[in-house]
């Protein structure tokens, strides 16, 4: 229980941290449209892609106990689906749907990190759901389901694109499983360009689980090996990766002793990694820390960044500035010269009093420098905005891969906001908030690490040990 406490209260203070000090920086400056602890403040999420074949909702319900999902050999659900936990059962009580929301209110209900999903469109909306079901499994964490990706099918069939919304939620998952079966380990269309394009954008390789499902169904060892060394060739050629990530090889027991022919005898030989995979599943709570800590340093990190190349760009137009009133004030002195021996040349004006000849000359200097100001110095400056602009890149320091990364994030943001102030923004401020977010980037995010670290070195709940029991698989829906 101690353990449990602590994650939760470190956590609600990341939350804090995120919501004071980085969500104002970053919807002041455009670099999110909502807050950003909006997508973080739900419990830990588990996302599951693969072919409509490769068994994701079998498995799905097998962690339930209950047949929560529809299955079948063809597509039988194109829904996003959101299977949280419901505590208000009585302990005991068979396992259950117990309550269903639709895509419209659970897009606009603010306990939910889905506001950002709005976005895709009504015709998404009618695709994505929750369900609420008493399953132990779901406690302290939630899983979402998906579509089984296809061959042939496009945005327009869909009516929303899904390579987007995939990649939105794996940017807010904790944990990807990626599910093949014997089948298809050649992977479709929809897989390859998730696994090629989306997934390496919107998340870390560290969170991608692969699994090669329904290996019960090859109908001998020599076909098995073949099947996963075809899956392995097309990891490595859409991955790019010289080594090969691990797979996990799995099948249903219950389909095994529900299938009418006898197992195939290599099975005995093989270990169904079923359970480790269930285990890497309930640990998302612990890899929930662990993004978070990511979370604070990446976003940090990019509006540290950002703040550093307005900070610079202020300094430098100050500069300008300085220098351009400098000028004007040189030109205000050469004008007040000059008409003070024009005026001295001439016979009327030798004649003046000294106060009038020089209140004269202070005014041709002044009016000098106001000109000079309103007009040269305007005409500078708007030149020299534009090609400050035309180089933003020069505002900061990109000399490593680290920087360039956060810089391609928030550069666009840094024009926009220069664009829009027309660089007349406070120094002091901006200022402010960068010693903020630096403090929470370098300091914050180095004490989370510390508090991981010590995490990692408490036992683990013995109640947490429910969600791994096999709850037996009953027909209550």
């Amino acid at each position: 229980m101690y353990r449990d406490n602590y994650i939760n209260s470190l956590r609600i203070e990341l939350l804090e941290l995120v919501a004071d000090q980085l969500t104002p920086v970053a919807l002041k400056y455009g670099y999110s449209e909502v807050p950003l602890e909006t997508t973080i403040k739900w419990r830990p999420q588990v996302l599951v892609l693969g072919n409509y074949s490769s068994g994701k909702s079998t498995l799905i319900n097998e962690f339930l106990g209950a047949k929560i999902q529809g299955t079948g050999q063809a597509p039988t659900d194109d829904s996003f689906t959101v299977l949280t936990f419901d505590d208000s059962p009585a302990p005991g009580s068979p396992i259950r749907i117990t309550e269903e929301r639709d895509g419209k209110v659970l897009l606009n209900d603010p306990e939910y990190p889905f506001e950002t999903l709005k976005k895709h469109g009504q015709r998404f909306a009618a695709h994505f759901r929750l369900k609420k079901v008493n399953s132990p499994f779901l406690k302290n964490l939630a899983i979402i389901d998906t579509p089984g990706m296809l061959d042939s099918i496009t945005e327009r069939d869909r009516g929303y694109n899904y390579q987007e919304v995939i990649g939105d939620l794996a940017q807010i998952a904790d944990l990807v499983l990626v599910l093949f079966d014997p089948h298809k380990a050649g992977t479709v269309r929809e897989a390859h360009t998730s696994l090629r394009e989306t997934l390496p954008a919107k998340t870390f390789e560290d969170r991608v689980l692969f699994v090669l499902n329904r290996i019960d169904e090859c109908a001998s060892m020599m076909d098995l090996i073949r099947v996963y060394g075809t899956l392995c060739w097309n990891l490595s050629q859409i991955t790019g990766r010289k080594d090969i990530p691990m797979i996990h090889l799995t099948y249903s027991p219950g389909a095994v002793q529900n299938n009418d022919q006898q197992p195939p005898d290599y099975l005995k030989y093989l270990e169904n990694q079923r359970e480790a995979l269930k285990e890497a599943v309930l640990k998302a709570p612990c890899h929930r820390l662990d993004n978070l800590a990511s979370f604070v340093e990446t976003h940090g990190q990019r509006l540290v960044h950002l703040l550093e190349a307005l900070i610079n760009f202020r300094l430098k137009a100050r500069r300008f500035h300085l220098k351009g009133t400098a000028m004007a004030f040189m030109a205000g002195i050469f004008a007040a010269g000059a008409g003070w021996i024009a005026t001295m040349a001439t016979p009327w004006g030798a004649g003046l009093d000294p106060v009038i000849q020089i209140a004269i000359c202070g005014s041709i200097g002044a009016t000098t420098m106001a000109l000079w100001l309103t007009s040269i110095h305007r005409f500078l400056y708007r030149r020299f905005h534009r090609k400050t602009l035309a180089a933003v890149d020069d505002l900061t320091n990109l000399d490593n891969q680290t920087r360039r990364d956060s810089w391609e994030a928030v550069r666009q943001l840094v024009q926009n906001h220069i664009e829009k102030t027309r660089g007349k923004y406070s120094l002091a401020e901006v200022r402010r908030q960068y010693a903020a977010v630096w403090q929470i980037y370098e300091k914050g995010s180095r004490e989370i690490r510390e508090a991981l670290k010590e995490i990692a070195s408490l036992p683990p709940d013995q109640e947490n040990e429910d969600a791994r029991q096999d709850p037996p698989l009953n027909d209550a829906v």
